[in-house]
């Protein structure tokens, strides 16, 4: 390997560090949903409010960091994200209130929103052609590398702070579980900014700003010094050509001509979230411990949920220019739909006892005079048993209590919701979870992409955001069996229009995909 390919290489990998942090700031909140509850005694909307906060500043961020990396620079914009991670990071970890607690996370949100969209626009800036899906996948990996490390994280955080080790208690790994949880971040955030002060300005940027110098030198450390100034020309060209076209605007989207591919990227924006996969990454410890497994195994299969997202990521970028993309769209539907249903049919499945023996085991600071008229009554939904629950302790002690009883009665085939999620995540990340962002970059005409992904983006986070926000009242209110259910009827609804709807895009250039789709 080269120096040139090293050198760009290492850049790209420092750059997708973004990728990195922005992963794992949007999935750490999975373990500390668990802790803040109680702590803050939060009804369910604000429970999802914490977890969903991040998504809706990410939205802006993403909106403004555009034009803001358009003016100041990729790298600088890439800077300030680093910034804002690890203030993000170490104020939500100090939080002394949920008010506290939600102005970091959403500090934390327009970083995401910033990494999101200028990390992959500088690494394909500066990748030579012939490696540019493969160096701007980086950034897609990196996302997914950073949930997993999140789970893992929450996991030994969890399982040190539960051990003797001294260390562990001289520095609160126990008590302060969840803050540790979310200040963790603060150090690959230190890190990634570190790491930007060796990474060179986008040389096609320079261009734009009128410093052809430095363009060159940059543009040399990537290709020979013969492509290099073939493409500072090119370059130069297309800018010169830009300045003489009226610029895009938000209302071309709704020309006729463009009624076809906004819709396409409509459905797939939608669909990519409405199946619920947020709500599976964003509360997979709360989930399994619905399944009475326990603490400690719900966060080793949460880990386990993150290396099956990460592993079938990995499948998809091997195979999406080998299959095409709507193969992969339609057999990722098909297994996401099968997965929902399966896991609605374990949770209605199941059954919920309190024994003598589980009565006994519970800890000290639950009232067992107040809940012992529940030993032996058998509750056929988790709805019935919770609402048991609140009668009994009243809502303020049940809200604290809820998942340690859930978790002492629950009766189900935990296996099969294990297999469900497992293979939900797996459909999703193999299929509409990276093949959205290849979709979107190919559908919409060149004069028009960055503002169409940018529209569409948008309505993807909105969708997310709900999902997020929404989830623990759906559970409170409908219960998990038909919650999933509802999430398996989207997705066949989203494999039926997308049969119907969405083209193959495989082998075609850009121009003859805009041919092809813009009437």
């Amino acid at each position: 390997m080269s120096s040139k390919q090293l050198f760009t290489i290492r850049i790209a990998a420092i750059v997708a560090l973004g990728g990195f942090l922005l992963g794992f700031d949007a999935s750490v909140i999975s373990g500390v949903v668990k802790f803040i509850e109680p702590e803050f005694q939060l009804t369910k909307i604000q429970l999802g409010w914490a977890v969903s906060s991040i998504t809706l500043t990410a939205a802006f961020g993403m909106i403004i960091a555009g034009p803001m990396s358009d003016k100041y620079g990729r790298r600088k914009l890439l800077k300030y994200a680093s910034i804002l991670f690890t203030i993000s990071a170490i104020g939500s970890a100090l939080a002394g209130t949920f008010f506290w607690l939600i102005i970091f996370r959403m500090i934390g949100g327009l970083a995401v929103g910033a990494a999101l969209i200028i990390a992959p626009m500088y690494i394909a800036e500066v990748a030579p052609p012939e490696k540019r899906g493969q160096l701007v996948s980086f950034n897609q990996l990196n996302i997914v590398i950073g949930i997993s490390i999140a789970f893992f994280t929450n996991y030994l955080i969890l399982k040190w702070g539960s051990s003797d080790a001294s260390w562990a208690e001289n520095i609160g790994l126990g008590k302060w579980n969840w803050r540790w949880m979310l200040g963790l971040e603060a150090l690959p955030a230190i890190l990634y900014y570190l790491g930007l002060l060796i990474v060179p300005r986008s040389p096609r940027w320079l261009m734009t700003k009128g410093k052809t110098e430095e363009a060159i030198k940059v543009m040399k450390k990537i290709v020979s010094d013969e492509e290099a100034e073939i493409q500072i020309k090119d370059v130069a060209r297309s800018i010169s050509e830009d300045q003489n076209k009226e610029k895009s605007k938000l209302g071309d989207l709704f020309k006729k001509s463009m009624k076809k591919v906004i819709i396409i990227g409509l459905i797939v924006g939608i669909f990519q979230q409405i199946v619920g996969i947020n709500a599976v990454l964003f509360y997979a410890p709360m989930i399994f411990e619905q399944t009475g497994i326990g603490t400690d195994a719900s966060f080793v299969q949460a880990a386990l949920v993150g290396l099956t997202n990460l592993g079938f990521t990995i499948v998809a970028m091997l195979t999406i220019d080998k299959f095409g993309r709507k193969p992969l769209l339609i057999i990722g539907m098909i297994g996401i739909a099968i997965c929902l249903f399966l896991l609605s049919y374990g949770f209605n499945e199941a059954t919920y006892v309190l024994s003598q023996e589980a009565l006994a085991n519970l800890p000290s600071e639950i009232n067992r005079d107040q809940i012992a008229s529940l030993v032996g009554k058998v509750f056929e939904t988790d709805l019935d048993f919770k609402a048991a629950i609140v009668s009994a302790l009243g809502e303020e002690s049940a809200a604290i209590h809820e998942a340690t009883l859930v978790t002492a009665s629950a009766k189900m085939n935990t296996l099969l919701i294990l297999v469900g999620i497992i293979g939900f995540v797996g459909a999703y990340a193999m299929s509409i979870g990276p093949v959205m962002w290849v979709l979107f970059s190919e559908l919409f005409p060149n004069r028009i992409r960055g503002i169409a992904i940018s529209f569409v983006g948008l309505i993807n986070l909105g969708i997310a955001f709900l999902v997020q926000l929404l989830f623990p009242w759906e559970l409170s209110i409908f219960g998990n069996a038909k919650t999933f259910l509802i999430f398996g009827i989207f997705a066949v609804l989203g494999f039926i229009i997308m049969w119907f709807k969405v083209p193959e895009t495989k082998g075609k250039s850009l121009e003859e995909l805009e041919e092809l789709l813009v009437k």
